[in-house]
């Protein structure tokens, strides 16, 4: 048998002949490291039903002895124990929610993931812009991730506010292509369809233009004034 199993080594493994003994002394060692823990479990699961056993066999000597039970005698466990508040809860608790219109690129930092250059960015937009409308509108901003967007309508109450408009009749082709919405070449055909069909009547009237899509008509609408 022995001489089979140096064969079989040999032949499959590679081992030789001194290698094939030394295999033959670490099975006994890996044999007992593959056993013992299996032994250790099986001897806590033992211990741990033993455990349970007696406790219940407390149980019932109280309850026949009529004893009545209202609580536990172990230990309660409650979960809301072991919840650690995260630092954006902590933040929450210490701090007044004000509109998002009223924050400035100082105040916007309490919002985690936001420094001062992307705090920048937010205040310019939302001054090109002319105010938001919809919280949509902030994934407009150059390097916000959809997370940040959301904590910060934690930390803000959102009013839609648009505080300054284009005067579609009286606007000017820069004043008209320094919205973030018009490009210099839009602004350019709206005046000149203007200048050459008279004043929009409504904002409708820019579909007329065929060029223009329905869908980017109606983005810049709100940002539109007939005056």
């Amino acid at each position: 048998m022995r001489s089979k199993l140096f064969y079989w080594l040999k032949t499959y493994l590679g081992f030789s002949r001194k290698e094939s003994h030394g295999f033959l002394l670490l099975l006994p060692f890996l044999g007992i490291l593959v056993i013992v823990p299996t032994i250790i479990r099986q001897i806590k699961t033992s211990n741990s039903q033993d455990f349970h056993n007696r406790f219940m066999n407390q149980i019932d000597s109280m309850e026949n002895a009529g004893l009545v039970l209202v609580k536990s005698p172990g230990p309660v466990f409650n979960p809301q124990d072991t919840v650690k508040k995260s630092s954006v809860d902590k933040q929450l608790e210490n701090i007044q929610r004000i509109s998002f219109s009223e924050a400035d690129s100082i105040v916007l930092q309490i919002v985690p993931g936001i420094g001062p250059g992307s705090a920048g960015r937010i205040i310019k937009y939302r001054e090109d812009l002319g105010g938001f409308h919809s919280t949509n509108q902030l994934s407009e901003v150059y390097g916000m991730k959809p997370e940040t967007i959301e904590l910060i309508w934690e930390f803000f109450e959102f009013n839609p506010l648009i505080f300054r408009k284009i005067k579609l009749n009286q606007s000017t082709i820069e004043e008209i292509s320094s919205h973030p919405y018009v490009t210099y070449g839009e602004a350019k055909v709206i005046v000149a369809y203007r200048n050459q069909h008279g004043g929009f009547q409504s904002i409708d009237d820019l579909l007329k233009i065929r060029i223009f899509k329905v869908e980017w008509v109606k983005k810049l609408a709100p940002y539109l004034d007939l005056g």
